[in-house]
């Protein structure tokens, strides 16, 4: 499996390419730019480019859906909670983007935890709650993509529109004990220490995971 985490020049939010070494298929996380640096990263590894994933619907991390689709004929998916706020005027203008597009449609909508291949990658596709009503972790092989769910050293907003401090608890909870410690965590902005961490480091020193009891 190849992962490459891009940082973003918007709001420090990460990217990141997963490719299937056998079968070439590859999903991107949450393009909100750097297009033609994931295409050209994907032509590098020789990989096709077949779906993206949005961890949530905000414009920080949706506002390239709609150029790398046009560009790969990737399909879309989101969850069915955050598949209308995806599309509506107020999340671009929220984020006060000066360029920004306004992202098509899903051609995928999760409505529960479920399984997706990509080659011969299985990921466990997760509905978690908290910083917006449709969020979605991605899991596989002890990889971890959670989006505005959980950073290094600290966990999501709940005060904005869709946000639950209850729910991400209960997110937090579930995914602090459904998969390995040693878990690598894939964050959906560099706002911690490091780029990436684990669960069992997370359990430790992640501020509000410890101050709230998120686990």
């Amino acid at each position: 499996m190849i992962i490459k985490q891009i940082l973003s020049k918007f709001m420090q939010t990460f990217i990141y390419l997963i490719g299937c070494e056998k079968t070439k298929e590859a999903v991107v996380i949450d393009p909100v730019c750097e297009i033609d640096k994931i295409i050209d990263l994907s032509s590098k590894h020789g990989l096709k480019i077949k779906y993206i994933f949005n961890t949530h619907y905000h414009a920080d991390h949706t506002n390239g859906n709609r150029e790398l689709k046009e560009k790969t004929n990737a399909l879309l998916l989101i969850h069915k909670f955050d598949a209308k706020p995806l599309t509506r005027p107020f999340n671009i203008s929220k984020i006060g983007l000066n360029l920004y597009s306004m992202s098509p449609k899903p051609d995928i909508i999760i409505d529960k935890n479920t399984k997706f291949n990509v080659g011969s990658i299985t990921f466990d596709i997760v509905h978690t709650p908290g910083h917006t009503k449709g969020g979605l972790c991605f899991y596989t092989e002890k990889n971890l993509f959670t989006g505005d769910l959980l950073f290094v050293g600290c966990t999501g907003r709940t005060d904005l529109p869709g946000g639950s401090r209850t729910k991400m608890k209960h997110s937090l909870n579930y995914i602090f004990n459904a998969y390995p410690e040693d878990t690598i965590i894939w964050p959906g902005h560099d706002y911690g220490a490091a780029s990436t961490s684990t669960l069992k480091k997370e359990k430790g020193t992640n501020i509000n995971a410890v101050r709230y009891g998120f686990y």
